[in-house]
């Protein structure tokens, strides 16, 4: 605080804390929060609702039997003898009318009870498609850090200036289309009547099912995530001192040595970010696997939490799995950190 205070004043300086607090507290524990408390609660029937059924169908009768005392009050002798029976069967009705409305209230209102049950509706069918989901997007980041690492060294160290401004270009341009629009272009490329199998026919291969075979999904994922591993690399790797790869190979390393002793080492903070972008991403997605699948193979686990939901409309088993789906990649984010052996502060820059 005092160092803001000294480079932007007081005024700003607060409205800095106060927009930083809006936004962490607003914007990111709130919502969690929210969605944790959701998950450690269901309503349930209240007990005793079968007793109060029983005892509803009793007043009920009891209040038909006072509609027949009423019609057979109007046969008495004098007026006032019926005027006053039908006084009084009309105040006992009113009174059971409302006790059964009281009866009918509590028998209809649920009990708020806190449990964990929420989180045991995820059966072993529903286990599978999390852990598919969980590996499938492990996959996807290691296909995205394979393909993006070379082409981000390319970019910071080996291609002259003017040729890395376009290198970035062209992979900055696609994503100016929005994101279901480049999804549904890789469903058509990929399709079997689409141009890369009619290539492959061509050649006497195919038609490779890449959709029903769900390839589809990592090569749409990668291409829609590849711009979180590129930019977190490129910017590590563009401060790395050329003259210790130069010094290296001077000395005789190999280009793996190279890699593996100078420039993995210097990019592990770009890689840690990189990594966790694009694991958190392809774990949520939801409509790039639909699409890619055309709605017709397992679903991924976001497409679960997203059906509980809004289908099924049981919010709080939806709020249990994305509870649970947020725990597997907040135990990600610190794993990834614990590897590559970086902190917070490192990310940061």
């Amino acid at each position: 605080m005092t160092r803001l205070r000294r480079s932007f004043g007081a005024p700003m300086a607060a409205l800095i804390v106060l927009l930083t607090g809006i936004w962490v507290l607003g914007l990111i524990a709130a919502p969690q929060v929210i969605m944790i408390e959701q998950s450690l609660w269901k309503m349930d029937r209240p007990a005793g609702a079968d007793e109060l059924s029983v005892q509803i169908d009793r007043l009920y009768n009891r209040l038909d039997m006072l509609t027949l005392d009423r019609a057979a009050a109007r046969t008495l002798s004098t007026p006032s003898a019926t005027e006053a029976k039908l006084a009084q069967i009309d105040a006992e009705r009113a009174a059971l009318a409302a006790e059964i409305a009281d009866l009918e209230t509590a028998e209809r209102t649920p009990v708020k009870t806190w449990t964990l049950s929420n989180y045991a509706q995820m059966g072993q069918a529903h286990l599978r498609i999390f852990a598919k989901t969980i590996l499938a997007s492990l996959a996807v980041t290691a296909i995205a850090f394979a393909v993006c690492y070379p082409i981000a060294f390319a970019i910071a160290k080996l291609e002259p200036p003017r040729r890395a401004a376009l290198i970035m270009l062209a992979l900055v341009i696609p994503y100016a289309i929005n994101e279901l629009l480049r999804v549904f272009a890789w469903q058509m490329i990929l399709n079997y009547g689409g141009p890369l199998n009619a290539a492959l026919g061509l050649l006497g291969i195919g038609p490779v099912p890449f959709l029903e075979s769900g390839s589809g999904v990592f090569v749409a994922m990668v291409y829609a995530y590849i711009l979180f591993m590129v930019f977190p690399l490129y910017n590590v790797l563009e401060t790395l001192d050329t003259n210790q790869i130069e010094a290296a190979r001077d000395l005789g390393a190999k280009t793996w040595q190279i890699h593996r002793r100078i420039v993995l080492p210097h990019a592990r903070p770009g890689i840690a970010v990189g990594c966790i972008m694009t694991f958190m991403l392809s774990a949520g997605s939801y409509s790039v696997p639909y699409i890619m699948t055309r709605g017709t193979a397992a679903p991924w686990f976001a497409q679960l939490v997203y059906n509980r939901f809004f289908q099924a409309s049981d919010w709080n088993v939806g709020a249990a799995y994305a509870v649970s789906l947020l725990a597997v990649c907040t135990g990600f984010v610190f794993l990834m950190m614990r590897l590559l052996k970086v902190r917070l502060r490192d990310i940061a820059k």
